[in-house]
């Protein structure tokens, strides 16, 4: 029976008198015990339970045995704090992988890990017993952390299992677990056996808070207000600085203008760095001691003097950079002679052309050092406090120095110009403090070492990265980084488990078999056995010539060898291989993304991936970041808990994750009004299946209805646009082609049409069982289409399905359709366009009064020839299509004056009125045939042969 729309409520019959036959018996209505109300926060925890119960992933994993693997390589997240709503965006974009290539058939694995090591954790448990070697001795303070990290891995796991992520949660993998650490130690060996590991004393980022030293991906830049000097250097010989410009002439002392904002640096200054080709000017001025001559790059000679204030100034000499090579300069407050030196880090973006060199306290600077061969000095301590032996500063700290070392440069009349300046300025990613450059004795891997930046940087472009701009980013972070400082001085990590002679520093000639012998130990008893250890134990008499370092390993150096340590150990990835993916947010590029490739490279050389895959982070509807202050911050737990971990997930697939993904309850309501669409069609699919057996009742495609090969074919042709976008990641398209074939092709169009037939002809029809044989196949794909996405839902509908199945949605693979039948999709584009001009004159009847339903209505069409040949081909069944009582299709030669031209198919006049017959009680057509049969008076004679007789015969529709 033809309604607005397909919901399953019990369909009235008009009122009829006492002695009225009830014809409601007669009809197939839809019904199922599938429910309307997905109640998800309640049903889900009963899916969790029965698929821990019934083990689903090993059911899953033995289904897939020695079928082609598919490798996603999980990124840990860090064991400290509940999940939030990029944890969830990240793990079920990764089970949506997963799942999908589960449906391809091949053996898809998913091992969850977490990083348990590192700084994070040690401030927590600090809080808690104390700092290590203060109010606890390491060994326990290990315990504890150890301790703490397995309570937040406890606590995300149920987390993320509560989202339907299916994997190994009873067997993660750990960073802390004694066979990962035992193998992250044999994974070190073999950066050492290919030469990439090397100590040094390099200035590296280092955290005064963490007392340690960062790692590239450690440092976040933030805006920080310093105290900015312009300071003179004046030149220890005159003639020969003189000597070496051109036209000079002026009066005063001469000096060199350096502009900095750390002051706190020039205690280790040992050089003034110039370009060698940009032009220098002696300016003479003065600021206030007299006619004085300063050296400033000549672009910048008039911003300066507005800096300083300088109203009258003239140049007196100049030269470019090169000439002043090797020029000596004193120190502005010490009894040094530096000098001038020339490097291309050296630019006319701001200060005075003119750079202070601190070899211990700069990247830069220090190859510039090695360059000059000048003192690598470091006057300051791991917290911040100068050397108590360093001249005047000593026992202070660098930052409460700034105002001493500025008064200390007035004083010896080198301060030119002090001001506070806003700039950006690396930071601790923990402590949100800035850090400082400080050169100590450090283990490093080296990226020129050995080819190892060359080789990373070919084997980038063997890797897809998705999105494209993946590539470029990664690519100019790799080129330009510096060596890779992999120790931190620290308690609570993986050791630097090497033996040093204490005399040449070089590792221990058996260093290889001590390392494997160390993480023989490690894998039974932990790190523990390394700082525990006797270096007699190993080294013998050798032992006194040895130290044993202490340090710990990065925990980036931890999570970046994922893929030797659980890759190749655990999923069996050989050494030539590569996992299939890698999945993490955009911030990775310079995080885990770079430590995987950097270790694969010195391990492997090659890349430890063959797709990058990153999302975006999380912002609220005005792209803002989530923030508590703001009150914009969406908790997944609670989105859960109101909504159902189905709707979070479809929220997840339907964004464009390669941008900003946002996120409000805004946001969530919509993706939970479009979850409610798509699961009442399926139910409206498995309603209408109550007593079909695909086995007995299914009929081949040449024997099913035109209508219903339509949509078998549509169907088909969705399903391989569907698994394409799984393969290449693109889930939103997912979601737009699953709910537009929902609201449009079903709802608004098949659905629509069919109900007459579903309802009203006889229960073992061929019309009917038909259009079940059609409604089944689209059910069996759809469920496989949704399960990756929405995954509790999915397995919901599939204990709903009619027939034999596996006793899960996820042991099967992609729906294979039974072969098709020739059906012509343009006829039925066409009809589709006709329907819409009939629906607009339709609605013109409705709001006049006219009729209340399509049923009430008839109309007339008037066609240029090709469109009603088309038309006129279905016959009768036009009517159905169209949801009319009748449907009469006329050449345009016979057009009405009142009939209305289309503005959506050409060629097309349609002229609408209401029907004047008298209306079936059972199907609700107006037909001129009702009451022919005097035994069911209120029938047309198309009920009554469906009721009493052989039964109606349909083609089409």
């Amino acid at each position: 029976m033809a309604r607005g729309s397909h919901d399953l409520k019990k369909d009235r019959m008009d009122k009829k008198p006492d002695n009225a036959i009830d014809y409601k018996s007669t009809l197939n209505l839809p019904r199922t015990d599938f429910p309307m109300k997905a109640n998800l926060p309640g049903r889900e925890p009963e899916w969790l339970k029965r698929w821990s119960e019934e083990d689903l992933y090993g059911r899953i994993r033995k289904a897939r045995a020695g079928k082609p693997k598919f490798i996603l390589q999980d990124g840990p997240p860090y064991a400290n704090g509940d999940i939030h709503i990029g944890h969830a965006v990240n793990k079920v974009l990764k089970d949506v992988v997963v799942k999908s290539h589960s449906l391809d058939g091949l053996d898809a694995p998913y091992v969850p890990g977490w990083d348990c090591h590192g700084l994070p954790i040690e401030l927590m448990v600090e809080k808690k017993v104390g700092k290590a070697g203060q109010k606890v001795d390491a060994k326990a303070f290990r315990a504890a952390c150890r301790e703490y990290a397995k309570e937040q891995v406890s606590r995300q796991r149920e987390d993320f299992k509560r989202l339907g992520i299916l994997g190994d949660w009873d067997n993660p993998y750990l960073t802390m677990a004694f066979d990962y650490e035992a193998n992250q130690l044999r994974a070190l060996s073999e950066v050492i056996r290919e030469g990439h590991l090397y100590k040094g004393l390099k200035p590296v980022h280092w955290c005064l808070d963490c007392g340690s030293a960062l790692a590239e991906a450690e440092v976040e830049y933030e805006d920080k207000t310093s105290p900015a000097v312009d300071v003179r250097f004046p030149a220890a010989d005159e003639a020969d600085f003189l000597k070496r410009m051109q036209g000079v002439s002026g009066k005063g002392p001469v000096s060199i203008a350096i502009w900095t904002t750390t002051p706190w640096t020039l205690p280790a200054n040992q050089a003034v760095a110039l370009n060698a080709e940009i032009e220098y000017a002696l300016v003479e001025f003065d600021a206030g001691r007299g006619s004085e001559r300063v050296l400033l790059a000549k672009p910048l000679v008039e911003a300066v003097m507005q800096r300083y204030g300088i109203a009258k100034h003239r140049l007196v000499g100049q030269a470019l950079g090169k000439a002043l090579e090797g020029a000596k300069l004193k120190h502005p407050f010490y009894e040094r002679v530096v000098p001038v030196v020339l490097g291309e880090h050296v630019t006319l973006e701001a200060g005075t052309g003119a750079v202070h060199t601190a070899p211990g306290h700069g990247q830069e600077d220090f190859a510039l050092g090695l360059e000059y061969d000048l003192p690598i000095d470091n006057p300051v301590d791991g917290s911040g406090v100068y050397l108590p032996n360093t001249p005047l500063f000593g026992g202070e700290h660098i930052y409460k120095a700034n105002d001493h070392i500025i008064q200390v440069l007035k004083d010896h009349g080198a301060l030119l110009h002090h001001a506070q300046y806003r700039h950006s300025y690396p930071h601790c990613w923990r402590h949100k403090t800035p850090v400082i450059f400080r050169a100590t004795p450090q283990w490093f891997i080296g990226m020129d070492h050995n080819g190892l930046r060359a080789k990373s940087l070919e084997e980038i472009k063997k890797v897809q990265w998705l999105p494209g701009w993946g590539e470029s980013r990664i690519e100019s972070m790799v080129a330009n980084r510096p060596d890779w400082c992999i120790s931190r001085q620290r308690t609570w990590g993986v050791p630097i488990a090497l033996f040093i002679h204490k005399e040449t520093g070089e590792l221990h000639p058996r260093t290889a078999e001590l390392l494997e012998q160390a993480a023989e130990r490690v894998e039974k008893q932990g790190v523990d056995a390394w700082f525990d250890l006797d270096p007699k134990e190993l080294l013998g008499a050798d032992a006194a010539h040895y130290d044993k370092v202490r340090d710990i390993l990065d925990v980036w150096f931890d999570s970046g060898v994922v893929h030797y340590c659980v890759g190749e150990k655990r999923l069996g990835i050989g050494k030539q291989d590569r996992a299939d993916i890698y999945l993490e947010g955009s911030d990775q590029h310079r995080g885990w993304f770079q430590s995987s490739l950097l270790t694969s490279v010195a391990i492997r050389g090659k890349a430890p991936y063959k797709v990058v895959l990153t999302h975006g982070f999380t912002v609220d509807e005005q792209g803002r970041k989530m923030s508590k202050s703001v009150g914009n911050v969406v908790v997944p737990q609670k989105v859960i808990g109101a909504l159902g971990a189905d709707v979070l997930r479809l929220w997840v697939a339907s964004t464009d994750y390669s941008g900003e993904i946002a996120v409000s309850d805004n946001i969530l309501k919509h993706t939970a009004e479009a979850y409610r669409k798509m699961r009442n069609t399926t139910r409206y699919l498995l309603a209408n299946l109550y007593d079909f057996d695909p086995a007995v009742h299914s009929l081949p495609a040449d024997k099913m209805l035109d209508l219903d090969r339509w949509l078998m074919a549509k169907a088909e042709q969705l399903q391989t646009e569907i698994q394409k976008a799984y393969r290449e990641y693109q889930f939103h398209l997912i979601y737009q082609k699953i709910y537009g074939f929902c609201v449009v092709d079903l709802s608004s169009f098949y659905l629509d049409v069919v109900k007459d037939r579903e309802y009203t002809t006889q229960s073992d029809s061929v019309a009917r069982r038909s259009c079940q044989t059609a409604m089944y196949h689209v059910a069996e794909a759809m469920v496989r289409w949704l399960a990756p996405i929405l995954s509790f839902t999915a397995e919901e509908i599939w204990h709903h399905l009619p027939g034999k199945h596996d006793t899960s949605v996820f042991l099967s693979t992609w729906h294979q359709f039974p072969p098709q039948a020739k059906v012509d999709m343009r006829l039925w584009q066409q009809v589709l366009g006709v329907r819409e001009a009939v629906r607009k004159e339709l609605e013109k009847l409705r709001v006049a009064g006219s009729i209340g339903s399509s049923l009430d209505a008839e109309v007339d069409l008037y066609c240029e020839p090709e469109l009603a040949h088309a038309l006129s081909s279905l016959g009768d069944e036009l009517r159905f299509a169209l949801i009319t009582s009748y449907a009469r299709v006329h050449g345009d030669d016979k057009r009405q004056k009142d009939a209305v031209p289309s503005d959506e198919v050409s060629g097309l006049w349609v002229l609408a009125k209401a029907s004047q017959h008298t209306k079936c009680v059972r199907c609700w057509h107006h037909r001129e045939d009702v009451g022919v049969d005097k035994a069911n008076p209120e029938l047309c004679a198309r009920c009554v042969t469906n009721v009493t007789g052989p039964g109606e015969t349909r083609c089409f529709a």
